[in-house]
């Protein structure tokens, strides 16, 4: 990691950069495949699936005896922590329901506003060395709690054609729909498009790589929603004195070994902290199965020392991180100041990993600086608002006459009588 003192402000967008990607080839390579699966279905899913994943495939579904199976080779304990994991999301998302409210905004006029499920939704798991099965309840539950009526889960199979069984196994869990084995930008274009195996979707949720980025940007683009904009993961620690370094350094390594594009940023007031981060990383790096690619991410990351610690907020909120921890003295003093950050974990005790796994918040949140501008995943993602109205004749005389006014004031005189033929009406009475 690159250490930085007392870096002026001029510098703070540099110092706020992610890592590079070649966004022109990403796309042009998305729009070759989604044309291909537009044009051959299934045909194209089968070809990109034995180029990407190595396997070739006759059928995508995932059938009931391999979901069974899966359910026998996942261990007793992890199934009950993924019980307690699945508890504390349900109970914190469902206490995000909306209650209906009617306001009446003027006598006789009562607006309300209620929710209702999107209908069918795709949920997309990377695969790899890391099947993220925590990323199934995190967008499972919610979309099971709205009511959505179609929960379609697509991630890549191995070069045996397999689903990892845990992913099986939280997937039947929770009560996804529909189960395929098929990754990458491929998976995204099926659900954009829809083939003869995998229905076209409403919405699409999941995190991914720089590909199944690009293809959810493309995918928005041709009319399907997206959960957010998302890239690779990051963190950013807010350290003061009290600090203990060998959790910073566990917390900042938790982060860099998502992926070697993956950056982690260490903010403090105090230099004699930050050294002993750098020391307490130098020593548990090394004893990581995915050391490589923590060591990959770190070179992306830096060590920032600035001269207070509202001047580390301030550069906080211009990062606008994925995750931030304030692991500092008396955090709760600094909550009001947080603008910027997709989700935050307060004192030294409160460890990113609770958020990926089992706190309750969801994990699902907006990476590269658009923390400024999104939310992370909610109840809210899988609903839509409709808004409803009821005006009865006195309310329709209370604000008729302004709405009159309005109308001709903006020359759109059909607006106008739809208002005035009424109130006619009621006069000739």
């Amino acid at each position: 990691m690159k250490t930085f003192i007392y870096p002026d402000k001029n510098t703070w967008a540099f110092l706020s950069t992610r890592p590079n990607q070649n966004q022109e080839n990403l796309e042009n390579k998305v729009t070759e495949i989604f044309k291909e699966i537009q044009q051959k279905g299934d045909a194209a899913l089968l070809k990109y699936t034995l180029l990407f994943d190595h396997v070739n495939l006759t059928t995508f579904a995932v059938n009931q005896n391999e979901i069974e199976n899966s359910c026998s080779v996942v261990s007793e304990n992890l199934k009950d922590a993924i019980g307690l994991a699945k508890a504390n999301i349900e109970k914190f998302h469902r206490s995000q329901r909306q209650i209906k409210e009617p306001v009446e905004t003027s006598k006789g006029v009562v607006c309300w506003r209620e929710d209702r499920p999107i209908e069918t939704i795709g949920v997309y798991i990377p695969g790899g060395t890391a099947p993220l099965f925590s990323t199934v309840l995190m967008l499972g539950i919610p979309a099971r709690i709205a009511g959505c009526k179609e929960i379609v889960l697509c991630t890549p199979p191995n070069k045996n054609g397999e689903i990892d069984p845990v992913i099986l196994y939280t997937a039947q869990l929770i009560g996804i729909t529909s189960i395929h084995k098929i990754g990458g930008i491929q998976a995204i274009g099926a659900l954009t498009l829809g083939t003869e195996s995998i229905q076209k979707v409403d919405k699409i949720f999941g995190p991914g790589n720089q590909y199944v980025t690009a293809a959810k940007q493309m995918a928005q683009k041709l009319g399907t929603a997206i959960d957010l904009p998302a890239g690779p993961s990051e963190l950013l620690i807010i350290v003061d004195e009290f600090s203990v370094p060998e959790f910073i350094a566990a917390d900042l390594l938790s982060q860099a070994e998502h992926g070697d594009d993956s950056q982690v940023v260490l903010v403090s007031d105090t230099e004699a902290v930050i050294k002993a981060v750098q020391i307490a990383l130098e020593n548990q790096v090394k004893n990581l199965p995915r050391k490589q690619i923590a060591l990959a991410a770190l070179k992306n990351s830096k060590l920032i020392l600035l001269k207070d610690l509202d001047t580390c907020i301030e550069f906080s909120n211009f990062y606008a991180p994925e995750h931030l921890i304030l692991a500092i003295e008396n955090s709760d003093r600094l909550i009001a100041k947080i603008s910027n950050a997709g989700s935050v974990f307060l004192g030294k005790y409160s460890c990113e990993s609770a958020g990926d796994y089992a706190s309750g918040t969801n994990h699902t949140l907006p990476t590269n600086g658009y923390a400024k501008s999104y939310s992370g995943v909610s109840l809210d993602s899988f609903v839509k608002k409709i808004t409803f109205q009821e005006i009865t004749k006195e309310g329709l005389q209370v604000i008729g006459p302004a709405i009159e006014l309005m109308a001709e004031a903006e020359k759109l005189i059909g607006h106008k009588n739809a208002v005035s033929i009424r109130l006619k009406t009621m006069s000739d009475v």
